[in-house]
């Protein structure tokens, strides 16, 4: 199943690319907000699965939100590829890896204008974002996509200076510029995707691609991170995690490279989508 945020309300996107709004569909059983649908999420989808949906609309991808607009809980998760942690210059983390927040204003859909910072070095990570629909604390590994309502592409953009300056790093703010935080453009169950576990993803500014790998290549898979953060904290249904970006970003090459006024980033995971988002000055 694929769900989407259609100018702000749930909607289900049928198999040839239209969209039934889920309060109309459900004759008001269940209401028209995207976040709060989590909240109930085994009883949707249980009514999803059965139910004969009227036909759906057209629709375009610019009208889509973020399908966890909302989210209590933003986790996002650092050097979790070998070749990102290389290239970052850091170890590969073989306990928890580090962990921290984006703030949920920073929060938009899929297809935006980002106002770049000023006199900023902004920087891009595309990753696979997984949105828990049961709540989990103190989850295990085997237990964990039964906890997981489905995966959506974000894109962890950046701004370096304010994330590195200073007596310790500002992750949160350096990433939380508004703008800073796109997902979408939809969210797709586990059991809709040929192998949840090893979805390729990547990006491309202008045309050339900057970042590919697999999530097979993540350190800690989806499940584990699931487990390892349930383990400190309780997941609560609807919030969001970033499961971490692969090689292939500015602040790690040689000459670095920056995002500039006009750069179009493309964003995908196979078989969930893409974000673009356009940079001005």
């Amino acid at each position: 199943m694929r769900t989407a945020n259609l100018s702000g309300r749930l909607v289900i996107i049928t198999d040839d690319d239209t969209a039934v709004d889920v309060e109309q569909a459900s004759d008001g059983r269940f209401g028209p907000d995207p976040q709060e649908v989590y909240e109930r999420w085994t009883a949707f989808r249980t009514w999803a699965a059965s139910a004969e949906l009227p036909a759906g609309r057209p629709f375009a991808a610019t009208d889509l939100g973020s399908p966890a607009p909302a989210p209590r809980q933003v986790l996002a998760v650092g050097l979790n590829y070998r070749a990102h942690a290389a290239e970052s210059g850091f170890a590969v983390p073989d306990t928890l890896p580090p962990v921290f927040t984006k703030y949920v204003s920073s929060i938009t859909g899929p297809v935006t204008e980002v106002r770049l910072p000023e006199g900023g070095h902004t920087d891009w990570e595309v990753e696979l974002v997984a949105v828990i629909g049961e709540p989990a604390h103190r989850v295990g590994e085997d237990d964990a996509w039964l906890h997981i309502a489905g995966l959506t592409v974000g894109q962890d953009i950046s701004e370096r200076i304010t994330q590195l300056t200073g007596p310790a790093p500002q992750f949160g703010l350096g990433k939380s510029f508004p703008g800073f935080t796109p997902m979408g453009p939809f969210l797709v169950t586990p059991d809709a995707l040929a192998d949840s576990d090893d979805l390729e993803l990547g990006c491309s500014i202008n045309g050339e691609e900057v970042q590919k790998s697999r999530t097979r290549d993540l350190i800690f898979s989806v499940p584990a991170l699931v487990a390892r953060l349930s383990a400190v904290l309780p997941l609560l249904p609807g919030d969001v995690i970033f499961t971490g970006t692969p090689a292939g970003v500015g602040m790690g090459r040689t000459p670095q490279r920056w995002l500039a006024d006009g750069d179009v980033l493309v964003s995908h995971v196979q078989g969930i989508g893409e974000l673009r988002q356009t940079f001005r000055a």
